[in-house]
């Protein structure tokens, strides 16, 4: 006899999909280890398939947990939509939650987090607000947001704010495929700075790269300086100038991988932090400890811990 597939054995089954572990489920749910192992197993059983392989690494979704996947994010959704999430199970995560980003940070690193976030936790409300690195430390320091995902090098005001790093991204040079520099594999800052640089100022970028031209006592031109990315995508890809940037805003899969290229450089430079950042001697709610630890084992999966 069909089993009945119920909307908590989704969550859990998309909590683990997810994490890529039965222990990192059950910290993002909230809820017991056996319970999560319970339910996959319940799962499968309902279903007819093996939805996961278990592996020395975790578990791997197979080709049915895949289908399966997209099956179960549809329904998850509609429920969400119809505004009855969480009508199963009574003691489900309640509260608010109020996180700050930065623009630049924003397309990158927040949706994802965000959406998984969201499905362990339905009936957690969440707001986002935009701003600039200096208000964004402002609202944390008064409280008025619990967390921040920001650049987290040249922090205004260190001493009052806690950060937990999530990514490290290199600099690198970026260079229309048609530069004279382009026919070298590795380049100096000296070179670099013989080339009308365009500067992407916003979230504390370029602050960390200023400091680096001024310990090497060099002192580029400067064609442009811009908060759009994509204003300096268009004109490196047309050779008008180059840009140093961290590799994380780098798509090679875009469309300007076909005009900008990217180089390593010879000179140490400091990475570009991403970090959660959040008020020293706060209180820490349950929710803010919640999406803390959901990405921590997000940032652990990516780097194949």
């Amino acid at each position: 006899m069909l089993r009945r597939i119920t909307l908590k054995q989704f969550r859990y089954f998309l909590a683990v999909a997810d994490t890529a572990s039965v222990a990192a489920a059950a910290r993002l749910l909230n809820i017991a280890q056996s319970a999560v192992t319970k339910s996959i197993q319940e799962l499968e059983e309902a279903v007819g398939r093996r939805l996961f392989d278990r592996t020395p690494r975790g578990m791997a979704l197979t080709k049915d947990g895949y289908r399966f996947k997209a099956s179960a994010l549809k329904v998850v959704e509609a429920v969400a939509e119809a505004g009855m999430v969480g009508s199963e199970d009574e003691h489900q995560m309640r509260g608010s939650l109020t996180i700050g980003v930065t623009s630049l940070v924003a397309g990158y690193y927040l949706a994802d987090l965000l959406t998984r976030f969201q499905r362990a936790h339905p009936l957690v409300k969440v707001s986002v607000v935009e701003d600039a690195p200096q208000f964004l430390e402002h609202l944390l320091v008064n409280g008025e947001v619990d967390l921040a995902i920001m650049i987290s090098n040249e922090l205004g005001d260190p001493q009052a704010l806690v950060v937990e790093p999530l990514t490290h991204s290199t600099n690198r040079v970026w260079l229309a495929s048609t530069h004279v520099l382009a026919a070298e594999s590795e380049l100096s800052l000296a070179q670099c700075a013989t080339q009308p640089q365009v500067v992407l100022e916003v979230a504390r970028v370029d602050a960390v790269l200023k400091g680096v031209w001024a310990r090497h006592g060099l002192l580029p031109e400067v064609l442009l300086r811009t908060s759009s990315l994509e204003a300096v995508r268009s004109l490196v890809g047309r050779g008008a100038g180059i840009a140093i940037l961290p590799d994380f805003l780098y798509r090679p899969w875009t469309l300007d991988a076909d005009r900008i290229e990217v180089r390593t450089l010879r000179d140490a430079l400091p990475s570009i932090d991403v970090g959660l950042v959040w008020r020293r001697g706060s209180h820490i709610r349950d929710v803010v400890t919640a999406f803390i630890a959901l990405a921590r084992e997000q940032q652990s999966r990516a780097k194949g811990w």
